[in-house]
């Protein structure tokens, strides 16, 4: 297990960071870092030795946060915004289908499992892909514009949509 990142590279932060509970002076749940917000690695170490955790400084709030791997990128990398992130629901703004299959109808209310950026998205033109998992669907990968917000969903409405 090699880490990606040395002492004092400069790495931007992908998704927010919010308190665990493992951040003193702030009530669980606090956003601590914003997305896109970059830093410098302070510290590598490992937690349960299969992952590697940085400790990243970010300058503009003076905090020194412990993130995951897969939570960072190079500062120097290209940083695409994004409307969602991950563990986000949003519903489908139209029916998504593949090989004039409808998969999932519009309206539908899925989860953001993973923010995909850069060269993996390029066939969107540049455009923010999502991996979206639906109920009874299989993992989608949905370009941002057809996807909007979930605001404070109907239970009933997410019920009548299980299988």
């Amino acid at each position: 297990m090699q880490p990606r990142y040395d002492y004092g590279d400069e790495v931007r932060v992908l998704r927010n960071v919010r308190n665990d509970g493992t951040f003193p002076g702030q009530p669980t749940g606090a956003l601590l870092v914003r997305r896109g917000s970059t830093g410098y690695v302070r510290d590598v170490g490992s937690f349960l030795q299969d992952q590697i955790i940085y400790s990243v400084h970010f300058l503009d709030g003076d905090r020194i946060v412990g993130c995951r791997e897969e939570e960072l990128q190079p500062a120097s990398d290209p940083w695409t915004p994004s409307r969602f992130e991950s563990r986000e629901k949003v519903s489908a703004r139209i029916a998504l289908g593949r090989g004039g299959r409808v998969l999932v109808e519009q309206g539908r209310v899925g989860e953001i499992m993973k923010v995909l950026r850069g060269p993996a998205t390029a066939e969107q033109s540049g455009e923010v892909a999502y991996h979206v998992l639906f109920p009874g669907c299989s993992l989608l990968q949905v370009p941002e514009s057809a996807l909007e917000k979930v605001n404070s969903p109907n239970p009933s409405a997410i019920a009548e949509q299980s299988p």
